[in-house]
């Protein structure tokens, strides 16, 4: 009985750890902070989806498809995740329907970043070595299929959680609130592993593409060749992005090791992962692949910078 008790204790010890509130100065601080940055991040975004939308040189070139998707995603992933990240110092505590909508979405699209990653390396590689048959290969309608198909091996993880979730809790637990997180959500120990297990799954078959891909074209290709130089860093450029990726799937074990590790109090912690998992990715990425792509730079130079207009008969790289 002491044993037990001592073990409840030390689990109430433990939840009333986490459960401390900031002072209201580091909370508005906080939340301005990530505000400010979805804000500055989704406006370069929709930049970018507005330069593409603008111009139909873009709208018939599956990379720059490929890449819009991903800009998008991205959009949504971060209003909705700045959206939990706010309504966890305002209210704390919400309804557990509706956080299970909000974390369906962010799954959703968390799923379909590194899956996104993989097309868009699959067309680089198609595009440097089988040149000849790649507007056979990569059409837009496929391109669009493709999306389709990344959407519905998401839906395939997400969902099968979804219907466990509503054939293994009550109808109460749906009307209750809780903290709205997804270890707090989906609860169980066997839906935890089912998660890993898929995690492990998707991301060795993505970063085996990115590998094939990257060495197909470093051997393929002469070492003289620029597009092909280009193509071997856009292919890295992938593998960072898929690393930074990585940080969602490690987020809760890193903040569990550096909980017992690091002086930093335990909220301060979890914002500082909350900025690598989920805003420092979102941050690299049009920077990475719209600022860095030359077509995509001349256009955004019109909107930033209000320029004389831009040649629309150029075509994309």
């Amino acid at each position: 009985m002491n044993i037990s008790a001592d073990s409840g204790m030390q689990k109430n010890m433990s939840f009333t750890r986490v459960m401390v509130r900031d002072p209201f100065e580091i909370v508005v601080t906080k939340n301005v902070i990530v505000v400010i940055l979805c804000i500055t991040i989704n406006y370069i975004n929709g930049t970018l989806v507005h330069t593409f939308f603008r111009h139909e040189i873009f709208k018939e070139n599956p990379r720059y498809i490929l890449f819009i998707h991903l800009v998008l995603n991205d959009m949504i992933q971060l209003i909705i995740a700045a959206l939990l990240h706010v309504i966890s110092y305002i209210f704390f505590h919400i309804n557990a329907s509706f956080c299970c909508i909000l974390l369906v979405i962010v799954i959703f699209t968390t799923l379909n970043t590194p899956l996104n990653l993989a097309g868009m390396a699959f067309e680089c590689y198609i595009a440097v070595c089988n040149p000849l048959r790649h507007t056979q290969i990569c059409t837009v309608s496929r391109t669009y299929i493709l999306i389709c198909i990344i959407w519905a091996v998401g839906a395939i993880s997400v969902l099968s959680d979804l219907f466990l979730l509503l054939a293994t809790e009550s109808n109460e637990f749906f009307l209750s609130a809780i903290f709205c997180h997804r270890d707090q959500l989906f609860r169980h120990a066997f839906m935890k592993n089912k998660r890993d297990i898929s995690h492990a799954i998707c991301l060795s078959f993505v970063w085996f593409i990115l590998v094939f891909t990257y060495f197909k074209i470093l051997f393929a290709a002469k070492a003289v060749n620029k597009d092909a130089r280009k193509a071997r860093n856009t292919i890295l450029l992938h593998a960072a992005q898929l690393l930074l990726c990585m940080f969602t799937y490690i987020g809760h074990p890193l903040e569990t090791l550096l909980r017992y590790t690091s002086p930093i109090n335990i909220q301060d912690l979890r914002f500082l992962i909350y900025l690598i998992i989920h805003i420092l990715p979102r941050f690299l990425s049009p920077i990475l692949y719209g600022l860095r792509d030359k077509s995509f730079r001349k256009y955004l130079k019109r909107y930033f910078l209000c320029n004389a207009k831009v040649n629309v008969s150029d075509h994309p790289e």
